[in-house]
């Protein structure tokens, strides 16, 4: 079971990530994170006729693919926990049609991975679920070209959490409080964002006692150059100086050969940067310790066109590297 200290949970003892997929299309293929993926696509149409179908593909690869890895069956899956930008999550909704697995649809934005991580964990650790798929997606030619013009991208990452056993550890979750800053321009999502960032990391920080340093990284979900910069300065207003900070909308391109502006952005872009690069590095101990700090934009088309303030929401999981010896 958990413990509750504030905003975050503590679990006494941590549910596992078993298994991890991360599929992505061409961009990601370009990009420096390309060889962590497990399936890349030159066709960003995944060979659908139609883009909405494609991101259905991106999750269905991605869930296939951490199953077959965690050498299990979707028949063995307790809870499915996914979500994207689409209206309504369809592509999750016509992914677990497929899937057939029980499942609860989850919008947070590009903050939606964190969320089912955190989720997925307290489930697992309440014995309510053993076998639970969080999973998240997006693609540039679906939600997003509703409110601008994106990067040509298309992720997923799906990960399999189990109570226990071997795999990544899930030691904590900050579940974030929504934040306001007024920010009305859709290009600058990232500005939008980052003060839920900075506010949920400095609540997990207060309700553990924990400090920077302790971790190796803290991973923050798509704000980009702009928004990380943004993020540091917030901390620093606070007299907090982080030097181990890295941004996944910042690594998952390379912005010196690639046309990628700020960044990438996206439910899929830190799920994917999550399973292709983060817990690989945890598994084989390049890591030990590091926050993963998702952030979503939580506007819709209708509130855009009405010229309203983009509200934002971040949610943090610790990670820590899989425990020697531990029970398979």
């Amino acid at each position: 079971m958990a413990t509750r200290r504030g905003d975050t949970l503590i679990f006494q003892t941590p549910p596992v990530i078993a298994a991890h997929a991360a599929v992505g299309g061409k961009k990601e293929g370009e990009g420096p994170l390309a060889a962590g993926f497990d399936a890349l696509s030159a066709d960003n149409r995944f060979d659908q006729s139609g883009w909405e179908a494609a991101e259905t593909q991106l999750q269905l690869r991605a869930a296939r693919l951490c199953l077959k890895k965690a050498q299990t069956t979707e028949k063995e899956v307790s809870l499915a926990l996914a979500g994207d930008l689409q209206a309504q999550c369809t592509a999750s909704n016509y992914a677990m049609r497929t899937l057939g697995i029980p499942y609860a649809g989850l919008f947070g934005a590009c903050s939606t991975m964190a969320e089912a991580l955190g989720l997925g964990a307290a489930l697992c650790s309440a014995g309510l679920a053993d076998g639970l798929l969080a999973m998240a997606s997006s693609h540039f030619c679906t939600a997003e070209r509703q409110f601008r013009t994106p990067l040509s991208y298309g992720a997923a990452g799906a990960c399999l959490l189990r109570p226990a056993g071997q795999g990544v550890g899930i030691r904590a979750v900050t579940f974030g409080r929504v934040q306001d800053y007024q920010i009305r321009d859709i290009n600058n999502m990232g500005a939008a964002m980052a003060p839920a960032a900075s506010a949920t990391l400095l609540h997990y920080l207060r309700d553990t006692h924990a400090e920077p340093p302790d971790f190796d990284a803290i991973y923050t979900g798509d704000l980009g150059h702009v928004g990380s910069q943004l993020f540091r300065e917030l901390l620093a207003a606070e007299g907090l100086l982080i030097k181990n900070h890295v941004d996944c909308g910042c690594i998952l391109y390379d912005a010196s050969e690639q046309a990628v502006k700020s960044g990438g952005s996206g439910a899929g872009c830190c799920a994917a940067v999550l399973c292709a690069h983060i817990l690989p590095r945890l598994e084989r101990g390049t890591q030990k310790r590091v926050l993963f700090l998702a952030t979503g934009a939580l506007m819709s088309q209708t509130t855009f066109l009405q010229k309203e303030s983009i509200p934002a929401v971040a949610h943090l999981v610790e990670l820590a590297a899989p425990e020697k010896g531990a029970a398979s």
